[in-house]
């Protein structure tokens, strides 16, 4: 039996018309392949704008329909010319509804889940061209729940699972991603590059084999490209690894992207468009035995906030208060020192204000120190820090272990270049994937 196959492209996939040819190429003998899509490229940034500036917005719907028709000729008198109208004809009530109603959250979901539609048919009617049996499916129409009122951060899959019309999923369905129905019934959105999320949620739902993130990058790299360092990417990552660096540096997955696909065991892989018939991607599956240093996720300008009390029970009940009240007032911590009576907080910048003032709920007067950045090393052994620390002995550099987990290793670092740092970081990994490679 073939694979069942989710394939999700993102807008950076759908900026020419063209792009839609190598869509209809890379799924090409998939007859059983669903596809999830985001809006084309630049679409969401055009309707956040027209919903805060009525000028912009009164040629929207004109313009936005040109633009899809330029992509999919014909669209407006195809068998799906009823629903094209109908999306942009909902576009434009939601928004003559936000002119009224600038807070109406309802009418501003409705407008940005415009751009999915929009996206979902014009992928379906090309790929129809193209001989393929493609419909356009809206994710809260096929039963895609999420965990919350207008804002969300997950698709709840035991909802999900309840209320999914498998029935639809014949042919080749075209999925709109980023949003869903929400538990007011309402239509709730993921935080943004939130589709990737809802194409590894769909893959949990149906129990697929294995989910393609098609991008305009090969895969994922050892070190971010915007520290303007040349890396290779990452052939191999487990679904730990992969969390953990995207909560950390890449831009590639969305945070919650991973998660779906644990207790299936499904594999992802994240692939070029335009470089499919190449080797090179990333593949993210269970842990292997294999344990090597493979990346460096890198955080800048975090702050530790220490402090202590010289009554070592009472300042472990302080510090669970402290984390309960972090926890509500959504403040994220990475890292956590504790040891008889002192302990810091790794803090980033921006969330400095509100961590400070939590302190200051429970009188404490924390110490604070800015660091350079927090590394995240992806695939850290323990054998591999003696091996790190003596890397940057002789330099400027100081490191303060944080904590260590199976996946990764924390490590705050201070000095004055942090791409510098990294340079020598990507050079161990170089030098021990030279060292297996000649092993194996």
């Amino acid at each position: 039996m073939k694979d069942r196959i989710i394939h999700k492209f993102g807008g950076s996939c759908l900026r020419e018309p063209d792009d839609i040819e190598k869509i209809a190429e890379v799924i090409r003998g998939d007859e059983q392949a669903i596809l999830v899509v985001s809006a084309l490229w630049g679409t969401t940034d055009r309707l956040y704008r027209a919903a805060k500036d009525p000028r912009y917005a009164g040629r929207l719907v004109q313009d936005l329909s040109k633009q899809h028709l330029r992509f999919a000729p014909g669209l407006d008198t195809s068998k799906n010319a009823h629903l094209f109208s109908m999306v942009l004809h909902n576009l434009k009530d939601a928004l003559g509804l936000l002119a009224q109603h600038p807070e109406d959250r309802s009418a501003m979901n409705n407008l940005l889940a415009s751009g999915e539609r929009l996206s979902a048919l014009v992928v379906a009617h090309r790929l129809q061209e193209y001989g393929f049996d493609a419909y356009p499916l809206g994710a809260e129409d096929i039963g895609i729940t999420l965990d919350g009122n207008f804002q969300a951060s997950h698709v709840d899959l035991q909802a999900s699972s309840i209320k999914l019309n498998r029935d639809t999923l014949h042919g080749t369905p075209v999925i709109t991603g980023w949003f869903g129905e929400g538990q007011n019934k309402e239509i709730a959105i993921l935080s943004r590059g939130g589709s990737d999320h809802s194409a590894t949620a769909i893959a949990n739902l149906i129990d697929a084999d294995k989910v393609v993130l098609w991008k305009d990058v090969p895969g994922i790299y050892s070190i971010n490209p915007r520290w303007g360092i040349r890396s290779e990417t990452i052939p191999y990552l487990n679904y730990q690894e992969a969390i953990e660096l995207s909560l950390m540096d890449t831009p590639v997955l969305h945070p919650s992207t991973i998660e779906p696909l644990i207790e299936p065991n499904i594999q992802l892989e994240v692939r070029h468009l335009y470089h499919s018939n190449h080797d090179e991607k990333t593949v993210i599956g269970p842990e292997l035995p294999e344990k090597e240093l493979k990346a460096v996720g890198c955080l800048p300008n975090v702050i530790s906030l220490g402090f202590s009390h010289h009554h070592v029970d009472s300042h472990q009940r302080q510090l669970v208060k402290i984390l309960g009240e972090l926890a509500k007032n959504e403040v994220h911590w990475w890292g956590l020192e504790s040891r008889l009576g002192d302990s810091r907080l790794i803090v980033s910048q921006h969330d400095m204000h509100r961590a400070s003032t939590i302190f200051e709920q429970f009188n404490i007067d924390a110490n604070h120190h800015q660091h350079l950045g927090l590394l995240s090393l992806i695939g850290c052994k323990e054998a591999d820090v003696e091996t790190i620390n003596a890397l940057f002995d002789t330099t400027e550099f100081e490191l303060s272990w944080l904590n260590q987990t199976s996946s990764a290793a924390r490590v705050a670092i201070d000095g004055e270049d942090l791409s510098q740092a990294l340079q020598l970081l990507y050079a161990l990994i170089q030098e021990q994937n030279t060292s297996v490679a000649q092993q194996s």
